[in-house]
């Protein structure tokens, strides 16, 4: 479907037809951001006050390496608790990117204006119980300071199945929010919590109901709701949009509200965990597989001694393309050629599962760019983008600088903004 062009869009170009631990622990927010300390916080999930951020001619910058601490409401189980960490890939397999559109993503970083907005931090949506223990369920809500309802976002971040910090990504959010959408970023349960994927899937949707519960306090346009996540939370972005319509994951609060959504944008998020290193070197693909990783644990529950090496039942049930209906929504999937910690073709298989079904779909790859814009710090730095990859291009390099351009460009945002766009017309 031909994108409406935008005033200010960036032209496109060549259109064409886990984790180490201290990744994961990187991965908190995989495009993360360090919290903007200018931003207000309310303490009340029913306020929607708060004093407006100074104006910035940049987005707040990402941080470089591994986060310290964890957001506020974080799960207090650490990462990697009972799982064996995933491997990086050090050779990337050429994935045929003939059916999507590649770009060079390359060009000015996004700017944001934060006086624009009014930020609400640590608002309770949902207090579920896990293995006996309660958790505090938090969202971080950024709403424009215009008149009329606005269609929401909601940011669902990565953390390699063990995290969930949901203060990550912050320059990325602020310039969607920008755009005019409230943009609310979630926290979910996690294998360090105990939780498999349907927990985490619930927790989503328990956000989305809740969302719309307090649109009017919040300004919600309750017709046009988008999902969007990058990593574990594009995954979970995935597996939100094809299970529209099917109640199995509607539980807790909230429970009269649509947990449906309108829009998925997917970016570098697995899907079928059995191929999760199908592009990958041997020593990548060992680990990826290993029985009782975070990944078997994601999928058969803490204390599993399987592997998601095998296309079972449950992988099979974990497995978005498994899962798509006349009443999927439109999806955008992004990916970049260098990816070494999830496999390039898991977007593309599931984009050619979508468009076979029938679903408004659309496909695109950033040369050399690698997974998300954080820098992971000296521990992974040789096996992070610049890496080799056999047959596919690399960044070329490794420095913080480097890594932080290709996700927050305005080409690459442009393809999210306009997705949005197109989608939020009533």
């Amino acid at each position: 479907m031909p994108r409406p062009v935008t005033p200010g869009t960036p032209p496109r170009r060549r259109t064409g037809a886990a984790l180490a631990t201290a990744a994961l622990l990187a991965a908190i927010g995989l495009t993360a951001c360090g919290s903007d300390d200018s931003t207000d916080t309310a303490s009340s999930a029913s306020s929607a006050s708060g004093s407006a951020s100074p104006a910035a001619s940049a987005c707040p910058a990402d941080t470089a390496g591994i986060p310290q601490g964890r957001g506020s409401g974080m799960p207090s189980g650490g990462a990697g608790t009972g799982a064996q960490s995933l491997g990086q890939a050090k050779t990337i397999k050429k994935t045929d990117n003939s059916t999507s559109t590649v770009i060079d993503p390359e060009g000015a970083a996004i700017t944001c204006d934060t006086s624009a907005l009014t930020t609400t931090d640590d608002i309770t949506y949902s207090s579920p119980t896990t293995k006996g223990t309660t958790t505090d369920l938090k969202l971080d809500i950024q709403v424009p300071r215009t008149s009329g309802k606005k269609p929401l976002v909601v940011y669902v971040t990565g953390g390699g199945w063990q995290l969930a910090d949901r203060t990550g990504n912050l320059a990325q959010r602020t310039y969607i929010a920008d755009q005019g959408y409230a943009v609310a970023s979630i926290q979910y349960r996690t294998v360090a919590d105990g939780a498999t994927y349907k927990d985490a899937l619930a927790d989503v949707k328990s956000a989305i109901r809740y969302l719309r519960a307090h649109a009017g306090t919040y300004g919600i346009d309750t017709d046009h709701v988008f999902v969007w996540g990058q990593s574990a939370g594009g995954y979970l972005a995935a597996m939100t949009g094809v299970t529209n319509g099917d109640k199995t994951y509607d539980t807790g609060g909230d429970l009269g509200q649509s947990s449906e959504v309108q829009g998925v944008v997917d970016e570098f998020g697995p899907a079928d965990l059995s191929q999760l290193a199908a592009d990958y070197d041997r020593a990548a693909k060992d680990s990826n597989y290993a029985a009782g990783n975070a990944s078997a644990q994601w999928v058969y529950g803490p204390g599993t001694d399987r592997s998601v090496k095998q296309y079972t039942a449950q992988v099979a049930a974990a497995d978005p393309a498994t899962h798509i209906s006349s009443a999927t929504p439109p999806f955008l999937l992004m990916h970049g050629t260098a990816d070494p910690l999830v496999s390039p073709s898991q977007t593309l298989n599931l984009f050619t599962a979508l468009k076979g079904k029938g679903v408004d779909a659309e496909r695109v790859v950033l040369t050399g760019a690698g997974h998300g814009d954080v820098s992971f710090g000296a521990a992974i730095s040789s096996a992070a983008p610049g890496a080799s990859a056999s047959g596919a291009s690399t960044s070329g390099g490794s420095s913080a600088a480097a890594d932080a351009k290709p996700w927050s460009t305005k080409e690459t945002m442009g393809y999210i903004k306009d997705f949005l766009a197109s989608h939020s017309r009533s």
